[in-house]
């Protein structure tokens, strides 16, 4: 169910520099791995994932996500986003373990990089952030979900959400850990976390991993109805909340930036972790056939 809209803006483009293409009025910024869809009148845009085949973070796509939001931030038509995902059934299946698994120091140190940019663009964003989940979203997916102002997740029983990351033998940092703390409360992010807990729609709701779930065919439309509603709120009044509310938990990671980046390397670099991530990777390239 597409969101209505009174004049289109479309923007296509094969390279990082775009295409422009205007239909009635409308515009689309997009890159191979991200959709942004305008709605000008409104001041809303929504950013569509698609990268194929389950939105897997990787380091392209992170650098067009961040180059994406930023667009949007530095155009003052714009207030608010709704995140989404263009494929069937899948939010974002998180972190590309191929950026993690078999490369070198200075690989890892840009790809976490840019993993931490993207929360940090996110967390700390001056627009409304919504995200429509509409398909799985384990880990990463997780992590963008957790960043937004509202998170509305479709009710499929299909669909799960949450941060797995101790079943493949890896650690949520420390920032992403803060910030599920202060989305669900201590003792149920410390017992989610050591046991990579994945919930469905209705689990998730009653603990406020998501603040709805409503019907799929209705997810993008009640995220417009809920951001009309959060953009009639001054933006000033409203910013200036989040940051206060956000800043403290935000600046634990800027002060520590690079020595999480090296704590990173040292871990995901060790002979047990690689191995870990080599027979997680096997069993999935086996899986898919």
């Amino acid at each position: 169910m597409a969101l209505a809209v009174a004049s289109r803006v479309l923007l296509h483009a094969g390279s990082r520099l775009g295409r422009r293409e205007a239909v009635n009025g409308a515009r689309r910024f997009a890159n191979k791995r991200v959709l942004v869809e305008a709605e000008d009148a409104a001041g809303i845009a929504v950013m569509k994932f698609k990268n194929p085949p389950v939105n897997s973070l990787s380091l392209e796509f992170l650098t067009e996500f961040v180059i994406s939001l930023e667009k949007l931030e530095n155009d003052k038509t714009f207030r608010g986003v709704i995140l989404t995902s263009d494929l069937p059934g899948i939010f974002s299946a998180g972190l590309d373990l191929k950026e993690m698994y078999g490369r070198n120091p200075a690989h890892y140190a840009e790809y976490w990089k840019a993993v931490q940019e993207l929360w940090l663009r996110l967390y700390l964003s001056k627009l409304m952030l919504v995200s429509a989940i509409n398909g799985a979203s384990p880990a990463g997916g997780c992590l963008m979900a957790l960043t937004c102002d509202y998170r509305i997740m479709a009710d499929n029983p299909k669909y799960t959400i949450g941060l797995n990351e101790s079943l493949l033998g890896i650690v949520a940092p420390f920032w992403l850990k803060d910030n599920f703390v202060n989305t669900i409360g201590h003792r149920a992010a410390e017992r989610a976390l050591q046991l990579g807990m994945l919930f469905p729609p209705a689990e998730a709701l009653k603990l406020g991993v998501v603040d709805e779930v409503v019907p799929e065919d209705q997810i993008y439309s009640k995220a417009r109805s809920v951001m009309v509603q959060w953009l009639a709120i001054p933006d000033h009044s409203r910013q200036l909340t989040k940051s206060m509310m956000r800043k403290a938990t935000a600046d634990n990671l800027i002060k520590q930036r690079e020595a999480d980046i090296q704590n990173f390397i040292s871990f995901i670099s060790r002979d047990s972790i690689q191995k870990s991530l080599q027979v997680y990777l096997e069993k999935l390239k086996q899986k898919r056939g």
